[in-house]
């Protein structure tokens, strides 16, 4: 089948979800666990980060490995892509080259950008959540030294 998705391939594709994922919401549950408040899906900001702490300007990403390309040179090598090669490299090559846009884009609207790659959210969430605690409580020391 050159040039069309199979009706298999279509459907499994259809499946794949953009939000409320599986990393996303064992992370999610992790913050929620540390006391930790959040909006979700801000699309208000650029590449509609994942999760949002407004008050403390940041955002953390749930990167999915093979939409942004968790190791990709490695991969890209290894024939992984047989069947329209030229069309999955373009895809997934624009997408890393979108997300250091927007982590660039966000940088210089003064926000703190975390991304992590879901199959290490879900090998270690409580690692990631860990991070991500941290970092709140650092941009809130600051923030209270900044107002006191």
């Amino acid at each position: 089948m050159i040039g069309r998705i199979s009706p298999l391939r279509s459907k499994i594709m259809s499946a794949v979800r953009s939000k409320n994922t599986l990393p996303e919401l064992v992370l999610r549950r992790i913050l929620s666990s540390h006391g930790l408040k959040y909006r979700l899906f801000s699309s208000k900001l650029p590449g509609k980060p994942d999760i949002v702490f407004s008050k403390y300007k940041v955002i953390v990403f749930c990167d999915g490995d093979f939409w942004h390309g968790k190791n990709w040179k490695k991969r890209k090598a290894s024939g992984q892509f047989k069947i329209r090669r030229k069309y999955w490299i373009d895809k997934i090559e624009g997408n890393i080259k979108r997300d250091k846009l927007v982590n660039s884009r966000l940088r210089k609207l003064g926000w703190l950008v975390l991304r992590f790659w879901e199959s290490d959210i879900l090998k270690s969430p409580e690692k990631i959540g860990y991070i991500v605690y941290e970092e709140i409580s650092k941009r809130r020391i600051r923030k209270i030294q900044k107002e006191g």
